[in-house]
């Protein structure tokens, strides 16, 4: 007898597109989702996943420049530096926009009410709106306000949503943690340098930068954190400790780490690195997701 499969996506920003990876090697190893749950990107991959447009997500992702990322953000002074408008909307254009009941698999995300510090789960309603709170990262991205509530981020309470995945009557929950090698690593250089040349894709090189990591303006070299990058990746080393709690309470039956750690937290123009890497880390587990599977 067949047992049903839940796989959940864990937070993780950039890092997220791993999640387009682990879900390709599962399925070329006939091991196909009865159920997707999500947190932040994860909730983003497994909206997309769940509605059939993995295709098209995975395209679009090998195919992000530093100047498309930018072009998704709107800077805004009150609630968070971005209010995501141009994402979700994109967002809502090229995958997803309809009800999560119309959803090829089923599918739930989770976010936190900013108002109580509860995990809320979003089982229903609009698909758009329940993964624009779920990546409503504090201070970067604006809260979003649904039935009452200011929710943000739910990788505050729950980056890696096994709980979700067995309230879903999930019997083997395969889950994905971005997070274990994010400490000591977060912090590093971009690749990329951009010339201080004034056209265009200068600027927006420097715009990231001032996102992500910046270079010193002594000429040095050393990368200088920005206000945001030492945000962010407080809140991530936060969600990572998070994640290990909860997932001491509430195992996976199989728990899959994508090597990630030289990757920024903002290097949404890296995907093709990260789906590698998701790939990979469902190959070194597979022998436990077939034992998981089987027993």
């Amino acid at each position: 007898m067949t047992r049903k499969l839940g796989l959940v996506l864990g937070s993780g920003s950039a890092r997220g597109w791993a999640h387009i990876g682990v879900i390709r090697a599962l399925a070329e190893a006939g091991h196909v989702p009865d159920l997707v749950v999500g947190c932040s990107i994860g909730a983003f991959v497994a909206a997309a996943h769940a509605n059939g447009d993995l295709d098209k997500l995975e395209q679009w992702v090998t195919r992000l420049a530093w100047k498309d990322v930018l072009s998704l953000l709107d800077v805004s002074f009150s609630g968070g530096l971005i209010k995501g408008d141009k994402l979700v909307d994109f967002f809502s254009r090229n995958f997803v926009d309809h009800e999560i009941a119309r959803l090829d698999l089923p599918f739930a995300c989770v976010a936190t009410d900013l108002a109580s510090g509860r995990e809320i789960w979003l089982r229903e309603g609009s698909v758009v709106e329940a993964v624009r709170a779920s990546i409503a990262l504090p201070g970067l991205f604006t809260p979003v306000e649904r039935n009452g509530k200011l929710l943000v981020d739910g990788g505050l309470v729950n980056p890696v949503p096994v709980s979700l995945a067995r309230a879903m009557d999930a019997e083997v929950v395969i889950a994905v943690d971005l997070g274990s090698d994010i400490v000591g690593s977060a912090l590093r250089r971009s690749d990329v340098d951009a010339e201080d040349n004034g056209d265009a894709a200068s600027w927006s090189k420097r715009l990231l930068h001032s996102v992500g990591l910046r270079r010193n303006g002594n000429g040095s070299g050393d990368a200088s954190p920005s206000m945001v990058s030492v945000l962010t990746t407080s809140i991530h080393i936060m969600q990572s400790r998070i994640a290990r709690s909860r997932l001491a309470g509430e195992p996976a039956d199989v728990l899959l780490a994508p090597r990630l750690g030289h990757l920024a937290l903002m290097d949404y123009h890296r995907g093709a690195e990260a789906i590698e890497e998701g790939r990979a880390a469902v190959q070194r587990m597979l022998p436990a997701i077939e034992h998981a599977l089987s027993s």
